[in-house]
């Protein structure tokens, strides 16, 4: 047995990894990298050793010991009552170098999508902290894909998906941004696959003081007077009695034309209509209507000018 002093054993070389200070709750899992020190046993006090694909480390003295289920804190007391045949008072520290047996995939229209770890207890909020939060063009749903040895996903509605293997649940995205349903803040598991799918759309274009692409957010819909003051109003050579929706139907290669008088709307004398998603509200003016309607494709697949409505 070589012996080192305890302070020759923490100075280390420039090159030794970063200890990382474990979480309370963290769980050890498969490639988890753990480095242990015990102190005056430079056979053990050597290179961060990983956590193999059954959950089990292999050190010195105390041979191979399953840890994956463990904490830090319930690893180095299994370490030190192994090492207890060998030596009188064994003193093990152990740090984590890398988390990498918890992984989430937060994916879509956050603002840093890819794998993250949990490092422990999250929930949902928190674990799309991790991924800093949603863009502004968020949808009002987030979907949480979960393995079945979790057991199915603690929301209303959850089902199971691909002959069981997975648990699929919706969340709505004000509940938990809002704290509204504070049950619904779910605790996360390693490997949930949380996906934010980007809003709808709906455009404005022609005599309008504002063109372009509204983002929906949460709202299924929204009506043609609350698109035209999110477009900021109409324009002063607008011919707003020959109004029209485009909205594309399913099979139909070219968008259908329904005739909105927003003249009549304005002085109360027919019904607001709702505009649906990717729809298309025209406004055309005396001089330039077919002009307009060239650009409206082109609009809608390019995505410029796109603005984000707010309730």
């Amino acid at each position: 047995m070589i012996v080192a002093s305890l302070g020759a054993s923490l100075c280390g070389e420039a090159s030794s990894p970063i200890r990382l200070p474990a979480p309370v709750s963290y769980v050890l899992g498969p490639d988890d990298q753990v480095s242990i020190r015990v102190l005056d046993v430079d056979e053990i006090s050597a290179q961060p050793v990983r956590i193999d694909a059954q959950g089990s480390i292999s050190i010195p003295l105390a041979g191979r010991i399953p840890v994956g289920g463990l904490t830090v804190e319930q690893m180095e007391a299994e370490i030190t009552k192994r090492l207890k045949n060998y030596l009188l008072n064994p003193t093990v520290s152990i740090s984590i170098t890398e988390f990498r047996s918890q992984p989430i995939s937060i994916l879509g229209a956050v603002n840093r999508p890819g794998v993250h770890q949990l490092q422990g207890h999250k929930n949902l909020f928190e674990a799309l902290a991790l991924a800093e939060g949603l863009r502004a063009d968020a949808g009002g749903e987030i979907m949480i894909t979960r393995r079945k040895e979790w057991g199915p996903i603690p929301l209303p509605g959850a089902t199971a998906e691909e002959g069981g293997a997975f648990s699929v649940a919706k969340v709505s995205v004000k509940s938990v941004m809002g704290a509204k349903h504070p049950n619904q803040n779910i605790d996360m598991r390693p490997n949930d696959v949380v996906s934010v799918p980007k809003a709808e759309t709906i455009y404005v274009v022609g005599s309008v003081r504002r063109p372009g692409g509204f983002v929906l957010n949460e709202k299924e819909s929204i009506s043609v007077l609350q698109a035209l003051s999110l477009a900021e109003g109409l324009d002063r050579t607008a011919a707003a009695k020959n109004a029209m929706i485009l909205r594309a139907f399913p099979g139909n290669t070219q968008r259908s034309e329904l005739p909105v008088n927003i003249q009549r709307i304005l002085a109360g004398k027919s019904e607001d209509m709702q505009l649906q998603a990717n729809d298309v509200l025209f406004i055309p003016n005396n001089t330039a209507k077919s002009v307009a309607l060239r650009s409206v494709d082109a609009l809608v697949q390019t995505g410029s000018g796109v603005i984000i409505y707010r309730r």
